[in-house]
């Protein structure tokens, strides 16, 4: 056993799933992993798709975690063995870093437990966490907006782009509590998932003892230094006097990823199998967390390209006595939201994967259905075959070369996130005839979530953010090797892909390895952990030019819909 041996964890918490990771922290080696996919979501409980309402249960969170860590640990400690260590990794665990999606928000009690964690509140919607994708709260995110330019005051918006969203914070929280009387009447406070998992690990569940993430509060909970925190009561008194009541429950005070928040309770510490003295950093949103994972660095976008995307890059700190330049339209800029001492960027897209999978579904209805009717069908692998229509859709849309009169798709299948977040905003397809087959399709919606990318890389630099290089993680980025391509001809930019399937849950490692002090900061430490490039796409300039025509014939059709959308 090396003297200096040591192990991290990183937690990441997708939309379906936690993946965890076990990483040697002397070289970023993946000792173990796991991935829990969470049982209630899987079943589609507490969702209404057609509504565009989606909740999460805590347990599935809690469940999931404990099933996933322990299993991921399982595996390091028979890693370690076959590399001639001796004794149990759970010893040599140091600190662990969890991410979340977001923002997903919960309604808690007055000591800081979901409501559906009580038997009176635990089959209610209400009372669980808001996925990101939730949309039902699109007109409390205007009002919020109309409230920002005519009260009087200043614009809380400047920071985030200028536009609130409905996938944020405080909107979810109006619509909820608006709606459910019984639900905001037991509400005593608010808080993030990312913030409450650290909290419950680490028994700090009060309010008052919460350490909130800068994160998640900088880039959807409005809290900015220049106003001292979070916009005044006052302001969100004048939407609902609850909000004002919540907002006055979060303190002031927020916090970087690279912070230990606390260490393991003993109830915590039985359940995953490690010691109490292992460190807990600070809660983060997982594209940030992620895009330390991806190598991020000043001047390098890191695309976290899965059901979403989300797009993070990092610049520096306005010199004293200068004013902080305002990037119009992004979902934020918030100082040491990604890593401390460093401007956090983020921007992204509501649906980029998701639209696929809609594709995937809208074509395998039949097949669904017939199978239910015919018994002849009985024998056939559903799941199997769905898994595999996408693979041979891009397959055969790989042999469809692009052309001025191809059909043209917009993205906004899941509403607009950036540039200028609209919710209100769908999905169209212009230029189908009867030629027009799958392939072409498939290859179409391909190319709108790049069309997509490239309106989020013009709106980053028209705001003056400096961009060298394009990192892409996450699962679409890893399986979709034509998607990439796309993308690189799309934006004329070399595109590179990032090796490892967890970049998330790897820069949360990066984080525990800092806050456990093994390394003096982030970039360091994401120096020694990080995985590599896998594999690098390079722009072909005959594809270029017939992009440019069709991302002309994109952004017409957008302003043409959206002038249509009220």
């Amino acid at each position: 056993m090396r003297k200096d041996e040591h192990y991290v964890i990183g937690a990441d918490f997708g939309s379906d799933s936690v993946r965890v990771v076990v990483l040697d922290a002397a070289d970023g080696r993946v000792a173990g992993q796991h991935v829990s996919y969470y049982p209630r979501w899987k079943k589609g409980l507490y969702c209404e798709p057609r509504e565009n309402r989606f909740r999460q249960h805590p347990l599935d969170y809690t469940e999931s975690l404990s099933e996933a860590v322990v299993a991921a640990v399982k595996a390091a400690d028979e890693w370690r063995a076959a590399n001639g260590g001796r004794g149990p990794v759970s010893g040599l665990v140091r600190a662990i870093s969890v991410d979340t999606t977001g923002s997903t928000p919960v309604l808690a009690d007055g000591a800081g437990v979901p409501l559906a964690l009580s038997p009176a509140f635990a089959e209610d919607p209400d009372a669980m966490f808001v996925l990101w994708k939730d949309h039902t709260a699109i007109a409390e995110a205007e009002e919020i907006n109309n409230l920002c330019r005519t009260w009087g005051g200043t614009d809380y918006t400047k920071y985030i782009g200028g536009v609130y969203s409905s996938e944020w914070f405080w909107a979810k929280l109006l619509h909820v509590t608006r709606g459910n009387r019984r639900v905001a009447e037991a509400a005593k406070t608010a808080v993030e998932h990312c913030d409450w998992i650290v909290a419950a690990l680490t028994g700090t569940e009060a309010p008052s003892s919460i350490k909130r993430g800068r994160c998640a509060a900088g880039h959807k909970l409005m809290w900015h230094a220049e106003w001292g925190g979070y916009p005044p009561a006052d302001f969100f008194a004048r939407l609902d006097p609850k909000l004002a009541e919540i907002r006055d429950s979060l303190g002031g005070a927020t916090w970087t990823a690279d912070v230990p928040a606390g260490t393991l309770t003993q109830a915590w510490s039985r359940r995953l199998g490690l010691p109490e003295s292992v460190i807990v950093c600070v809660g983060a949103y997982d594209a940030h967390i992620g895009a330390v994972g991806g190598n991020a660095a000043p001047g390098v976008l890191v695309k976290s390209i899965g059901t979403s995307t989300c797009d993070v890059i990092i610049g520096p700190r306005p010199k004293p006595g200068t004013a902080e330049r305002l990037v119009p339209g992004i979902c934020g800029q918030v100082d040491g939201s990604v890593v401390a001492g460093w401007i956090g960027y983020e921007a992204g897209q509501s649906a980029y994967g998701d639209y696929y999978a809609w594709f995937r579904n809208l074509l395998s209805w039949p097949l669904r259905n017939l199978a239910a009717i015919d018994l002849s069908l009985g024998g056939v692998d559903l799941s199997l075959a769905e898994k595999s229509l996408l693979r041979a859709l891009e397959a055969a849309a790989e042999r469809v070369e692009p052309s001025a009169s191809s059909p043209v798709a917009l993205d906004w299948v899941n509403g607009r996130r950036t540039p200028f977040s609209n919710q209100n905003l769908k999905a169209a397809i212009a230029g189908i005839d009867l030629g027009t087959d799958a392939p072409i399709l498939m290859r179409a919606l391909l190319e709108s979530t790049a069309f997509g990318a490239r309106a989020i890389i013009e709106c980053l630099e028209a705001g003056g953010i400096h961009i060298e290089r394009i990192m892409a993680i996450g699962g679409v980025a890893r399986k979709s090797v034509l998607g990439m391509q796309i993308l690189a001809d799309v934006t004329n930019r070399v595109i590179e892909v990032t090796a490892g399937d967890q970049s998330c849950a790897i820069g949360g490692a990066i984080f525990a390895a800092t806050a456990a002090g093994l390394y003096p900061d982030v970039f360091s430490a994401q120096k020694a952990l990080c995985a590599g490039t896998e594999r690098v796409h390079r722009p072909d300039p005959k594809r270029v030019a017939i992009y440019d025509g069709l991302y002309g014939r994109y952004r017409r059709l957008g302003d043409f819909i959206e002038g249509e959308t009220k």
